[in-house]
């Protein structure tokens, strides 16, 4: 029993001093881009490498975010279909399909893709700059290494977003459709009148401003996370991992709080 016990203290005193310390580096991070957010709206605006990172980060994810959705489409149809067959109400699928879709799919599996592919590689970059002391050079060429290679890289993504959840969306919709009513035998005709019928604007919004918020916020943590990389090449490798987790962990969280805050303002 005292052995149990001693176990169980030792678990509870580890968690605690993990997130302990933890919230050090919370508030740091919060503090590191309280300080940035005024150089945003300083020249130069950099708005060249702005529509580098677009390309780099948004149009290159497209061929990945797109082979996700059709997919995602097909999966969710197939699933839907085994539970709303045994009780008749294949005619809704339509409607449903959409906004499981638009509401929470688009934006989580979207962003997700974004994560593995380019904060992990925003992460890796900036952080090998930072151990090969690129970025002290930067400093003491009296250029600001925050706006030329945080800024940029976080309204990119930010921008980018949103367009890959719409093409997410529309992409995931289709799939959808062509299976529930070319194999799955769905009315074509109901199917979309459900959607026609049920459908509100705020369905698809509220899945892009989410979108907005998951870019802004998973950028953020990728360029914070390589910025502040330490221990060469290990450190570099460590960075990656880190900002990947702890992206896709802020992603669930937050997506959380912006659905309450949706369902209580009606979306």
């Amino acid at each position: 029993m005292l052995k149990f016990l001693d176990s169980f203290f030792y678990l509870f005193g580890f968690l605690f001093v993990r997130i302990y310390r933890s919230s050090g580096g919370f508030g740091k991070f919060f503090i590191f881009h309280f300080k940035l957010f005024k150089k945003y709206f300083i020249r130069p605006l950099r708005i060249r490498d702005i529509l580098f990172h677009i390309e780099n980060i948004g149009i290159k994810s497209i061929p990945l975010v797109s082979l996700v959705a059709i997919f995602t489409g097909l999966v969710v149809s197939i699933q839907l279909y085994n539970g709303f067959e045994d009780f008749g109400a294949e005619g809704f699928m339509g409607y449903t399909i959409f906004i499981a879709v638009t509401k929470e799919l688009a934006p989580v599996f979207g962003v997700l893709m974004v994560i593995s592919r380019a904060i992990s590689s925003m992460a890796a970059e900036i952080g090998t700059m930072r151990v090969t002391e690129q970025i002290d050079a930067i400093d003491t060429l009296g250029v600001d290494s925050k706006k030329l290679l945080i800024i940029p890289r976080i309204i990119a993504t930010t921008i980018s977003l949103p367009l890959l959840v719409i093409i997410f969306d529309f992409l995931a919709n289709i799939s959808a459709y062509f299976i529930c009513t070319g194999t799955l035998g769905i009315n074509p005709s109901i199917y979309l009148n459900t959607i026609s019928t049920y459908l509100e604007l705020s369905d698809i919004l509220s899945g892009v401003i989410k979108a907005f918020f998951f870019g802004f916020v998973i950028s953020a943590i990728g360029t914070y996370v390589g910025y502040h990389t330490r221990g060469g090449a290990r450190g570099v490798g460590l960075s990656t991992t880190s900002a990947v987790v702890y992206s896709a962990v802020s992603i669930f969280v937050l997506n959380y709080f912006l659905s309450s805050v949706f369902l209580f303002i009606g979306w």
